[in-house]
């Protein structure tokens, strides 16, 4: 099988490009060809579209790192974070003991509207029991997930109810968001985390921006940190939001494609006033057009690490059995001209970039990151300087913080031992820990991981895992993060994600230091044209 994959990537890496060969055979049926002659001669039988797939994967992968292919059984999964929305029941979930279990329904979704309940457990589905019989996310996704319309008949099992509940579920839309969280970490500074661009993404931030202002917002902290990306045509309206007078966006061109100019058209909600955007390594194509356009034009300042490096545009294009290419057709520049593009003549360095940057020492060092002069370019008002070629450089470096780190950490971690508790501590104290705390400001000032609280968890973990012992050094080196990371859990599954952000924040090293920055004036000392 090997072999013949490697044989059809050569005939096709080969004669893609060209029309026909000098015998004049089309390229197409040159490769049908050489299916049709694997399928005669074979020495065993051969599954010949599973061998097309395969040359389909592997001609891609010989042009860019960013040029793929999705089966048409894996599209709606690959669609669901750009389109913003998916068709299901509207759960979130976990299952724990092989058992579904609700950690929360979404607000007007088809689940809570018929009354199903965070801490209920789904057994049945269409009358197929799915409780104790090895179930895994995908299988979850293939069950709830369907038509729009069509129905699901599920059996609920709810603490101290004696027989299961019974709710025929109508499949509706239901949102994907892409804003975490928005608050006002002080009295005038504003804060929102995006976590990816899709079609939502402009009118869920418009949202949170008219909210942070009518609480008084005149400084906004815009947290793009493991964004990967999304819709370069939501990237541009976003950046529209703080871009004003007809500024360049970004621009893209390529072989077949005629360079396109992307500018700021409207009004935008936060036009004035400091802004700061926060990015990290995994901060992506999207992150960095909006980054680098906030950047290029003096309009705020970039503060974390330097980006991932993606300058090239796909473009989705649908094939005739339902399944997809997303071809690379341009690549895009900032508005200073910065093609922001690592290189990729060797994909497997290229795949092991982020962490030979880390080995390199470019997480805890600005000056371990060595840009060649070639790649200067200047800010477009201040005539700062920029870089490009292998993603947005920050204005104000902040290195990776590993004080807390420790293997015993990391072991409850890859376990999943500090979600799986916090589920099991909220399922089993939800209403007690409501009347004692019944606003999200009462546990975030008045909640701690006490000692009796951390005595439940480490017993939880010792009947989870004999083996996992507790380690006092290493625990006394993370203890901090460890009782934040819980507290931060117990929020979002008594109230939502964007709650467990408040808390878990406390120890977003770049955020803080963005707030630093705009509370000791060292915003205003840069001198940015505003």
């Amino acid at each position: 099988m090997r072999y013949f994959s490697i044989l059809l990537l050569f005939v096709l890496s080969n004669t893609v490009y060209a029309q026909s060969n000098t015998n004049g055979l089309s390229t197409s049926f040159k490769f049908k060809e050489v299916i049709d002659k694997v399928s005669m001669y074979y020495v065993d039988s051969t599954d010949d579209e599973g061998l097309t797939e395969t040359a389909i994967v592997a001609l891609l992968e010989e042009l860019d790192p960013h040029s793929t292919y999705i089966p048409a059984d894996e599209l709606q999964a690959a669609q669901t974070s750009i389109n913003g929305s998916f068709v299901g029941v509207g759960i979130r979930f976990q299952i724990m003991k092989d058992t579904l279990n609700v950690v929360a329904t979404i607000s007007g979704g088809p689940a809570e509207k018929l009354g199903v309940l965070p801490g209920d457990k789904i057994v049945v589905v269409d009358e197929e029991n799915i409780a104790g019989v090895g179930l895994r996310n995908s299988d979850v996704r293939e069950k709830l997930m369907g038509e729009l319309g069509s129905k699901v008949k599920v059996e609920i099992q709810r603490r101290n109810s004696k027989k299961n509940l019974v709710f025929n579920i109508t499949r509706d839309k239901i949102p994907v968001f892409s804003v975490d969280s928005y608050y006002m970490v002080d009295d005038q500074t504003g804060y929102i985390k995006l976590n990816s661009f899709s079609r939502r993404s402009h009118e869920e931030v418009r949202m949170a921006l008219n909210d942070l202002k009518n609480q008084g917002m005149r400084n906004l902290i815009f947290d793009l940190q493991g964004n990967g990306g999304g819709l370069l045509g939501t990237a541009h309206r976003l950046a529209d939001e703080f871009l004003s007078n007809n500024k360049l966006i970004v621009y893209s061109e390529g072989r077949a494609q005629p360079r396109n100019n992307l500018r700021s058209e409207f009004r935008g909600l936060f036009e004035k006033g400091k802004l700061i955007v926060l990015t990290d390594e995994y901060s992506a194509s999207a992150s960095e057009i909006l980054s680098g356009a906030i950047q290029d034009w003096d309009r705020g300042l970039v503060v974390g690490r330097r980006t991932f490096g993606k300058g090239l545009v796909q473009r989705p294009m649908g094939l005739s059995d339902g399944s997809e290419i997303r071809l690379t057709i341009a690549r895009y520049y900032t508005p200073s001209g910065r093609f922001i593009q690592k290189p990729y003549d060797n994909v497997e360095t290229y795949r092991k970039d982020i962490s030979q940057r880390y080995l390199n020492g470019e997480f805890v060092h600005s000056d371990s990151i060595k840009m060649p002069d070639s790649l200067k370019f200047t800010t477009l008002i201040t005539n700062r300087t920029v870089f490009g070629g292998g993603g947005i450089m920050p204005d104000f470096f902040v290195p990776l913080d590993t004080n807390g780190n420790s293997d015993y950490y990391s072991d409850l971690l890859r376990g999943g031992f500090l979600n799986t508790f916090s589920y099991s501590y909220t399922d089993e104290n939800r209403k007690s820990l409501l009347q004692k705390y019944p606003s999200f400001k009462n546990f975030k000032e008045e909640f701690s991981c006490d000692d009796a609280f951390m005595k439940s968890f480490f017993s939880y973990v010792s009947r989870e895992d004999e083996t996992l012992e507790k380690d006092e050094e290493e625990y006394k080196i993370s203890e901090e993060a460890i009782k934040l990371r819980l507290k931060a859990y117990l929020a979002r599954n008594l109230w939502n994600t964007n709650e467990f952000y408040q808390i878990y924040n406390d120890s977003n090293e770049i955020l803080n230091r963005a707030i630093e920055i705009i509370q000791n004036n060292e915003y205003d000392k840069v001198n940015l044209d505003r």
